[in-house]
């Protein structure tokens, strides 16, 4: 089987929480040697003890990784870190804007080292000039300051984030893009790169439907909850189910009559009222109504099964633990069972980046903090036993 695309590509990991980790993961799912650099006490989620609600995001984000501890606060850590940099080729990190400048060791630093060298950072706004540059960024406040919690919500009601973490992983998944093509680039020129990942940029393109509407109407559009945005497309929604709910959407003409087959209502496909998008906009209310009245005698399954087999754009609305335990996922070899000393079993989880003829690395425990601290120091910055004793004493490792 042939090798990893990134196969001899070391990384400095200084991730935390999710967006820089999920771009250390995609790396060392991808065959980066990637080791994850720590503070004496441990990153943000593995601090938080082995039994929370932290506990999974962090199992599956630092798999297939090596972990180191260095404090960057200390001369002696500083130090060590631009004896590594000439021996590796990406160090990338998720800090507030300036963190690693303030202490020498950005990228202007660590590229004067090693001028092959990709750094990579991933803020909220951007390491560029810009009157937001050195806002703190998290999930919640950047879905507030890009416009995404203005838009969700039910009419009439407040503003509403997803509960979905998607700001953060959509930056860790730029991340990952930015440092894969400098070093293309690299490779091409010989030359390194530095990396600017802004998160507000990663979320704006999310608005592109919201925007189309607010330029067709001129004004914000109110909230849609689960239909179209701009309230022009009809059935757009989620349904009842006997057992749940289900998700339908028809975004051509050939969809609605393929939905009223699947229906069995000949009345419907023959509607004044329904005869085009345009119609099924303006008598929306009617459009659910009619849709409702079917799916709600039906269970998910039923829904799911008749409207596959008529062609029609639909899906159950799965609580978590039908998505854990998903058929396709587990076919993919997404999800994996593995064990966890906290709870027992978890969904190991493989990198949606796939290769044909090329199957994922196997999956491995996230790394003791500090396990590979001796190993790694040896070979990249010729650290002896004795020097990482002295090191240790003066809490630089």
């Amino acid at each position: 089987m042939r090798a990893q695309p990134l196969t001899g590509v070391t990384v400095l990991d200084f991730g935390q929480v999710y967006n820089g980790p999920y771009c250390g993961f995609l790396l060392a799912q991808a065959g980066a040697r990637v080791v994850k650099v720590e503070s004496l006490r441990g990153e943000t989620l593995r601090a938080r003890g082995d039994a929370t609600t932290a506990s999974y995001p962090f199992s599956i984000l630092n798999t297939n990784k090596e972990s180191i501890t260095l404090n960057i606060k200390s001369a002696d850590g500083q130090a060590l870190l631009k004896r590594m940099v000439p021996n590796v080729d990406v160090v990338f990190e998720n800090f507030a804007p300036g963190t690693m400048d303030k202490y020498g060791i950005g990228s202007e630093a660590l590229r004067a080292l090693n001028p092959r060298l990709v750094y990579a950072s991933s803020t909220g706004y951007g390491n560029a000039e810009g009157p937001y540059r050195d806002y703190l960024g998290m999930d919640i406040t950047l879905q507030a300051m890009t416009g995404v919690m203005s838009i969700t919500g039910e009419d009439g009601g407040g503003p509403l984030k997803t509960a979905a973490a998607f700001a953060d992983f959509i930056a860790g998944t730029h991340l990952y893009a930015g440092i894969v093509s400098a070093l293309f680039a690299r490779e091409q020129t010989g030359e390194g790169a530095t990396v600017d990942i802004s998160m507000q940029d990663c979320v704006f393109p999310t608005l592109a439907t919201a925007l189309g509407s607010f330029y067709v109407a001129g004004e914000q559009p109110p909230r849609a909850g689960n239909r179209h945005p701009g309230r022009a497309l009809a059935p757009y929604n989620v349904y009842p189910a006997a057992d749940g709910h289900v998700a339908i959407i028809c975004i051509r003409e050939g969809h609605w009559r393929k939905l009223c087959a699947a229906m069995e209502d000949e009345a419907a496909a023959a509607d004044s009222r329904f005869a085009t998008m345009a119609d099924r906009s303006t008598n929306m209310e009617a459009v659910d109504e009619l849709v409702s009245a079917w799916t709600s005698e039906r269970s998910r399954a039923a829904i799911l099964e008749i409207t596959q087999r008529h062609g029609v754009i639909c899906a159950p609305v799965n609580r978590l633990d039908d998505v854990i335990h998903d058929p396709h996922l587990a076919a993919r070899g997404t999800l994996e069972p593995r064990a966890h000393a906290a709870f027992g079993e978890i969904a190991g989880l493989h990198t949606p980046l796939r290769y044909r003829g090329l199957e994922p690395p196997a999956l491995t425990d996230p790394p003791q903090l500090g396990a590979a601290t001796a190993t790694v120091l040896a070979e990249l910055a010729g650290v002896d036993a004795e020097e990482l004793e002295n090191l240790r004493n003066n809490e630089a490792v």
